[in-house]
């Protein structure tokens, strides 16, 4: 996700918590890892437990990508539903993705709770609602084949959906497993964490060129210094679409606005992610701070001269759909940005190698999903560097 405004919420709440030099001169590394988002950090962090020297780099300033701009709701659903995916892939696959998809949010809550990392992360419970009675009908097909997997999962009825929550809908999947965090925070800590352990970290250095011709990679960079690695890990979202010419993701543009502090919220609402089956979806959520973040109207269209005027466009949409579903609220916008994001064919990232560069691995978490895709690939490169077989590995395979 591509910051579009200047004033995303998490980065006006937290500031630039640590800053490190750029590179001005030539080095060698053992692993590479571009890019120092949420991705970044948490795949540079299974390196460095798994005993590899590792260098991380960046253009901008830490996590000041799309780890500044994300809305950061952790699900175990990918944005393809499970009975959809399973006609792409076979119903098995498809739920082996879904139950990495709840083991990583699970992973996540060990890895904060490990090293006592401050970053508003919260377990919680989601609600994927029906927005209206046709959605409602393949919502209940999707509740089917969830609870068929035991993916811990209830139906729940309009009636009982608006009784707890106070949401008008017709209908919904509740599921027992999600959570919230402030990825931005939660990247900047994980990163400064390994660079005590020894991790050298360079920011504001721009890779012109990653070069996987000879025995090793080499990345010039735009000062003209170069350095050389064993082994490169991309993690650069939906830049690496300008690095590919295989077309991996299809990007749009989403909005965000949030509330002042202490929005007045049930116990219920507050300790639930919520979406809908809308399309594009609506999807809200409480911070740990007290706040109500609504997010949602995406876009393939966007112009960067009437992009101010878009979002405050598209923010009152947001409050709007908000007020029509949850009734009574009193919402009073503190914080309203937008940003680019991608999206692929199937709903599922690319982690692997692509065969267009030698000695390099990507860690692409396109989607609603990409922290716990991350997650997930914390795994996977590990896995694949010591030359083992991962069982997701074909599933998020480059040309599929």
């Amino acid at each position: 996700m591509r910051v579009r405004t200047f004033e995303s919420f998490w980065l006006v709440k937290n500031g630039i918590l640590y800053s490190y030099p750029s590179l001005q001169t030539d080095l060698k590394t053992e692993i590479l890892v571009i890019g120092g988002g949420i991705t970044g950090a948490l795949i540079s962090h299974a390196l460095m437990d798994a005993g590899y020297e590792v260098m991380l780099i960046d253009k901008r300033d830490i996590a000041m990508g799309s780890s500044s701009a994300t809305t950061s709701m952790l699900q175990y659903e990918i944005d393809t539903p499970l009975y959809g995916l399973s006609e792409m892939i076979g119903e098995e696959s498809a739920a082996s993705c879904y139950r990495a998809g709840i083991d990583a949010i699970l992973d996540l809550k060990k890895l904060v709770e490990e090293h006592q990392i401050d970053c508003g992360f919260q377990m919680k419970s989601s609600l994927f609602f029906a927005h209206s009675k046709k959605a409602a009908g393949w919502l209940r097909d999707e509740f089917q084949i969830r609870d068929k997997h035991r993916l811990g999962v209830r139906w729940l009825e309009a009636d009982e959906v608006q009784s707890r929550y106070g949401l008008i809908s017709h209908g919904a999947i509740w599921s027992e497993t999600a959570a919230s965090v402030d990825a931005y925070k939660l990247a900047h800590e994980l990163i400064q964490l390994n660079v005590k352990r020894g991790m050298k970290v360079y920011d504001q250095t721009g890779m012109t060129q990653l070069d996987t011709s000879g025995t090793e990679p080499r990345v010039i960079l735009e000062t003209g210094h170069t350095i050389t690695a064993g082994k490169v890990v991309c993690c650069t979202g939906f830049e690496s679409t300008k690095m590919l010419k295989e077309h991996v993701a299809d990007l749009f543009y989403t909005y965000v606005t949030i509330s002042e502090e202490g929005i007045q919220l049930s116990e219920h609402i507050q300790n639930t992610l919520l979406w809908n089956t809308a399309d594009p979806y609506l999807y809200m959520r409480t911070t740990d701070d007290g706040r109500f973040l609504v997010g949602g109207e995406d876009s393939s269209f966007n112009l960067q001269f009437f992009q101010q005027s878009i979002k405050e466009r598209k923010a009152d949409k947001l409050a709007r759909k908000m007020a029509k579903i949850l009734p009574g609220i009193e919402f009073v916008e503190d914080f309203t940005w937008g940003g680019t994001f991608g999206t692929t064919k199937d709903g599922l990232p690319y982690i692997g190698k692509s065969p267009e560069y030698e000695n390099t691995l990507f860690v692409l978490g396109f989607g609603g999903n990409g922290i716990t895709f991350s997650a997930q690939g914390m795994k996977m490169i590990v896995a694949m560097l010591q030359g083992e077989k991962h069982p997701l590995e074909s599933l998020y395979r480059f040309g599929r």
